[in-house]
């Protein structure tokens, strides 16, 4: 999934070190312990090998399909960068766990792998047959240890009730039954409305898995909070993490960012009309710009019905005494916060979404974190994002407006979306100038600024 190429690998490598003659480095990125990401990958091949040899003649193509493609999603994490093995944060990680298993011993049996990913979607998951990630996204929002705790200990949860496992029985069982293969053939013998009916019939199919799914999350929760309040941590932090779930789609870790504010120069003034609301002069726009209904929002949640689990556990975590936010480590735990904004951000330049990653570079440069990064990544950004304008390829690597991405998000996405080949060259050239002297001394921005000059001379 994740293509990086040379060349970026170059430009990373060099401002990651640092000589006699230089300062800092930009950021010293995490370096994964490739040894242990192998160890996991091959226990994880094992696990499914042995799986597959286990199970007896009904539907066992169904069922090798789904247990394939489930490790093909397990193989996509533990052997690209998206998996974080870095010893410090991968151990700090562990040290949690075991405090979790220590308190909970039925937990010892079940084989695990649990690392962080460098996704920035706000999740985290068990694939169920032992591999368990919680994602950088959802990291950086966490306020306390108590927090990180419920959420491995709802993961455990599915993992120890065997969530996964039961709904791809229960799903391969209702689709190889008599009356579904029935309504199947008989719809395909229906001249007229067969399609219609049949999405009926799919419909009713994923109604009956999202109410399994919802069962399954209560189920979780409650499991979750009797493996939690055997630890020492305050399990209020059940209630303080499933109230940040309940409005994190709607977060930002910065304030809105501001475009106008960085890309207005004397010597090359900010133009309206990149973000102003579209108009004839602009064509169609594939959206209509209208923010999401209350419905369509809810219906989008990474994390719905939180308010309804925690109305279910509420009484029962009063009874509790309080335990701690931080038993492991405080003072890592929220340098990993702040550290894993720029991992997530720069697995995003390796996923060559070059929109996300100029909207992360702009967010930490406007709040003043990682300065050297972000107005790194900004250059560097705007520079591939002049290279793919001039081959008619910047939609491939920006990405377009949508209805549910951030307000500021989107004005920026419309920008990339109309500026031309000059204006994005003179637009790069004023921000590397403006941080040239700041920045003297960071091999990778110096190319950056190289190229941004020669870019505005073929103007």
């Amino acid at each position: 999934m994740i293509a990086t190429k040379t060349t970026h690998l170059v430009l990373l490598s060099l401002i990651c070190l640092s000589s006699a003659s230089q300062l800092r480095p930009v950021y010293n990125f995490q370096k994964d312990d490739t040894v242990l990401k192998k160890a996991y990958y091959e226990e994880a091949l094992k696990n499914k090998t042995k799986l597959i040899s286990s199970l007896g003649p009904e539907y066992k193509k169904d069922y090798t399909e789904i247990y394939d493609a489930r490790f093909k999603e397990v193989a996509d994490l533990l052997q690209t960068s998206r998996s974080v093995t870095e010893p410090v944060a991968h151990n700090y990680l562990q040290s949690v766990l075991k405090k979790i298993i220590e308190a909970n011993p039925e937990l010892k049996a079940h084989e695990l792998r649990l690392v962080f990913s460098r996704d920035w979607w706000p999740n985290a998951y068990t694939m169920g047959e032992g591999t368990l990630a919680v994602n950088a996204g959802l990291m950086v929002f966490l306020d306390n240890e108590s927090e990180l705790v419920f959420v491995l200990c709802h993961e455990l949860a599915h993992n120890y009730l065997d969530h996964s496992n039961k709904a791809i029985k229960k799903n391969v069982e209702t689709i190889n039954s008599t009356e579904y293969q029935n309504e199947l053939k008989r719809l395909s013998k229906q001249e007229f409305g067969a399609g219609k009916e049949i999405d009926k019939m799919i419909k009713k199919f994923a109604f009956g898995s999202h109410q399994h799914r919802r069962e399954n999350e209560a189920e979780a929760d409650r499991q979750a909070f009797r493996f939690m309040k055997n630890t020492g941590y305050d399990c209020n932090g059940i209630i303080s993490c499933l109230q940040l779930l309940d409005k994190v789609d709607d977060s930002t870790f910065y304030n809105p960012v501001d475009i106008e504010q960085t890309f207005n120069f004397s010597s090359y003034p900010f133009k309206k009309k990149w973000i102003q609301k579209e108009s004839a002069i602009f064509g169609a726009m594939t959206d209509d710009g209208s923010p999401l209904t209350q419905a369509e929002k809810d219906s989008l949640k990474t994390h719905p019905n939180c308010a309804e689990r925690i109305s279910l556990l509420y009484d029962s975590i009063q009874k509790v005494p309080l335990g701690q936010k931080f038993i492991v480590n405080e003072s890592l735990f929220r340098q990993l916060k702040k550290d894993f904004y720029v991992e997530f951000a720069e697995q995003q330049f390796k996923n060559n979404n070059i929109g996300r990653n100029l909207y992360y570079g702009l967010q930490m440069l406007q709040g003043n974190e990682n300065f050297p990064y972000a107005v790194y990544a900004i250059a560097r950004d705007l520079n591939l994002i002049y290279e793919n304008q001039k081959n008619h390829q910047v939609g491939l690597i920006t990405g377009k407006e949508t209805r549910g991405y951030p307000a500021d998000y989107n004005l920026l996405l419309r920008m990339l979306d109309r500026l031309r080949l000059e204006e994005i060259a003179n637009l790069n050239y004023n921000f590397c100038m403006q941080y040239k002297a700041q920045m003297s001394g960071y091999t990778g921005f110096n190319e950056e600024l190289n190229k941004a000059i020669k870019y505005k001379s073929q103007q």
